[in-house]
Order: structure tokens, then C-alpha cells, then sequence
């Protein structure tokens, strides 16, 4: 007798029928389980008889808690600052949001920017990359409306525009020029929930990589968006005043000039501002007694972390919390005088903030004799959160919840 042939044409062994038997059997007997589960399922519809509930799997994974909103929407905000490039995406949550998504990376856009007036080849690549992850991001989530801002070096680079046109090429990422004075509301709207309650204004500020705003608000009586009442912005923050003195020395002299330097432009750039606010804040402080001060920015969350005494960042413990502003003084005063070497030493500073963070203190100080206020604010939120609430149609005080 010829040899039974497979579906190849070679010849099928003995063992390949027995297995095409057994094969044959599961499958018949698969039909009668599903004829039974179907004759019982019409049964139990004919007697109105529910179904008995299945017992939940603790080990499965469980749906994020998270309020999807009108159809589920998301929505993303992209700061593109001189030093960082940050990103996050929200859904709404009743009078809140809740963040589903967030990327933060350092890419120095600004690098050379004081020297040359234009954004260098390298810093152009490494914010382009930082911006690529963040338009995978936004295309994964499906993000319904989103609004990317670019701030102080592109607003002082020749070549702006030209990085915003290739970025819009390349990722296909709007990025939006904004004013200083936007830059400044964005940042109030996004963290006044944490000013301390008390009455008249409170000073908020925001220490950038390429400049610094301070904003003097009011609070309304309905709980919305602050009162601005002044402003002033200055082209220092911790890249540009940085590139703006002397280079650093290893010797303790020469790093207390340096720091007296910096002081002494962040001061200078405040003179107008700071004229203009005295006689308030003599008057708040006769009229109500403490000043209050909020600080949102790299350098306030870095120095909050080593009052804290953290091992490592930790957002929940820094974002909210009130400082001893005796104790940022401190803080400041010790980091510039370490080398570079010993402020990588540093919890929380290490390798990547070691040369930037003593500009930043230099801020910080000035700051604190402006508006001396007895305890500082910290703010692990700002513009991106400001952009979200503007979006979503957030305008109460409650809402915004990072």
C-alpha cells in the first residue's frame, strides 16, 4: 500500500495519525463544553437567573484611578527652558487634573548663549533629542490639545526662530516664544495654591536658567487666578549669570569674589523693581507683620532637599513645603564656598547641578533681601502646571493638583 502523504508531500508516520486522532477528539469535545455553556446560558435567560459574580483577581492589574474627562481627552504642556526641557500630559479630574505622563531632562540650551548670542550646534542637539521623546510621548497618549512654549534663550538667540522652524519640521512640536511677562503668569497660575493664607500681596518668583522673574500678586476673594500687581523680569538665571562672571578657581578667595559678583548684577537688575515695592512691603509688614514668599524653580526644590536632609529627590517631600528662609541663607552661603568637587558631594546636587547651583543660591539671597520674608515657600510646579490649568479651563485655586 502507498504511504499515507502529508500536506508537504513527504510521508506521514504512524505517530502523525495518532495525533490527528487526538486532535480530532479535543476538538469535539471543545464543541460539546460550548453546546452545554450555551444551552445553560439560555436557560438561566428564560429563568431571569443572573449570573453568580467572579471573584476578583487580587493579582491582576487594577485601572489607574484617574477621571478620563470629556471622551477620555488628554492634555500635554512643554516647557523648553534655558537649562531643562520638561513635559507633562493630564487628564481632567473634576475641579483638578491628575498627570499621566511626565518627562524632564536637562539640556542647556543656553550654553554659550552669553558669549556668542546665538544657540550653539550641541545645545540645539541635545534639546532636539530631549523633544523627540517628548513628541513620541505626546503621539502615545493621544494628547487632544497641548501647548509647547519656549522661553529665555530662544528669546534672546539670533537663531530662534530657526530652532523653532526645525523644531516644528522635525517633531512637528509648535513651540510658542513667550513673553517674559507670560513666562511670569503661566508660573503663578500653574503654583499660587501653595502661597501660605494671610493678607495683602505675596511675592512668587521663578529662578530660571537664562533669566529670573518675581511676581507680586494679590489673592481674589472668589479663589481665582491672582491679581498681578508688579513684575519685573531680569536676564539672569543659574546658566546665564553663571556664563556671565568670571570663570570658577579652586580657592576660597576667589570663589567669595566670584559669589559678590554675581550678587552684586542680580541686585543691580532688581534696583527698579525692588524701589518700586518698598514702601509695600514696609506697609505689610507694620499693617500684618510676616511676609509671605514663594520660590518656584531648580534651585529653591535642590536647597529644600538638603534642609530636608534627603538621601535623593523626592518630590512629595519638597513640593509644599515651607523652608526657614534663615535656613536657605545658610545653605547658600555653604554651597559657594564648596569647590565644585565638594558641592557633587552634596545629596541632591551631584555632578549635573555642581557647576550651576551657586548662581542660583547668589539669586536666592538677593532675593531674600528684597522681600525679607521670615519662611519660603517651595514649588515643585510652575509653568507646565500653569499651561495645563489654562487649558483644561482650571481658574480656581482648588484645582490643579500635580
Amino acid at each position: 500500500m502507498p504511504a499515507e502523504q502529508s500536506n508537504s508531500g513527504a510521508a506521514a508516520p504512524p505517530t502523525s495519525r495518532r495525533g490527528a486522532r487526538r486532535k480530532r477528539g479535543a476538538k469535539a469535545r471543545e464543541r460539546g463544553v460550548a453546546a452545554k455553556s450555551a444551552q445553560a446560558k439560555s436557560a438561566q435567560a428564560k429563568s431571569g437567573a443572573k449570573a453568580p459574580a467572579k471573584t476578583p483577581d487580587a493579582s491582576a492589574p487594577r485601572p489607574a484611578p484617574y477621571f478620563h474627562g470629556p471622551f477620555g481627552q488628554s492634555y500635554a504642556a512643554i516647557d523648553l527652558g534655558t537649562n531643562n526641557c520638561r513635559l507633562l500630559i493630564a487628564r481632567p479630574a473634576g475641579d483638578s487634573f491628575v498627570v499621566v505622563d511626565a518627562f524632564s531632562r536637562v539640556v542647556r540650551l543656553g550654553e554659550g548663549l552669553a558669549q556668542t548670542g546665538r544657540l550653539s550646534d550641541a545645545a540645539m542637539e541635545r534639546a532636539m533629542g530631549a523633544l523627540r521623546i517628548c513628541a513620541d510621548k505626546l503621539r502615545r497618549r493621544g494628547v487632544a490639545l497641548a501647548r509647547s512654549v519656549a522661553t529665555e534663550a530662544c528669546r534672546r538667540a539670533t537663531n530662534g526662530p530657526e530652532f523653532i522652524e526645525r523644531v516644528r519640521r522635525e517633531t512637528g512640536i509648535a513651540l510658542d516664544i513667550i513673553s517674559a511677562r507670560e513666562e511670569a503668569r503661566l508660573a503663578v497660575l500653574g503654583c499660587h495654591i501653595l502661597i501660605e493664607p494671610g493678607p495683602g500681596p505675596a511675592l512668587v518668583f521663578d529662578i530660571g536658567g537664562g533669566s529670573t522673574e518675581l511676581v507680586l500678586i494679590e489673592h481674589q476673594d472668589d479663589g481665582g487666578v491672582p491679581l498681578i500687581r508688579d513684575f519685573v523680569s531680569i536676564p539672569y538665571g543659574v546658566v546665564s549669570l553663571t556664563e556671565s562672571c568670571r570663570a570658577e578657581l579652586d580657592s576660597p578667595q576667589d570663589r567669595a569674589e566670584r559669589y559678590a559678583e554675581m550678587r552684586g548684577l542680580v541686585d543691580d537688575g532688581f534696583a527698579a523693581f525692588a524701589a518700586r515695592i518698598a514702601p509695600l512691603r514696609e506697609g505689610l509688614v507694620h499693617d500684618h507683620g510676616p511676609l509671605r514668599l514663594l520660590g518656584t524653580s531648580g534651585t529653591v526644590t535642590t536647597l529644600a532637599s538638603v534642609h530636608l536632609d534627603l538621601p535623593h529627590y523626592d518630590r512629595s517631600a519638597v513640593d509644599g513645603c515651607i523652608v526657614p528662609a534663615a535656613s536657605m541663607r545658610a545653605i547658600s552661603q555653604r554651597l559657594s564656598s564648596l569647590s565644585v568637587a565638594g558641592r557633587r558631594e552634596v545629596a541632591c546636587i551631584g555632578r549635573e547641578r555642581a557647576d550651576l547651583v551657586v548662581a542660583g543660591c547668589a539669586i536666592l539671597e538677593s532675593i531674600l533681601d528684597l522681600w525679607p520674608a521670615a519662611r519660603l515657600g517651595v514649588a515643585d510646579r510652575g509653568i507646565r502646571e500653569g499651561i495645563l490649568r489654562s487649558l483644561i479651563g482650571i481658574t480656581h485655586s482648588k484645582g490643579g493638583a500635580a
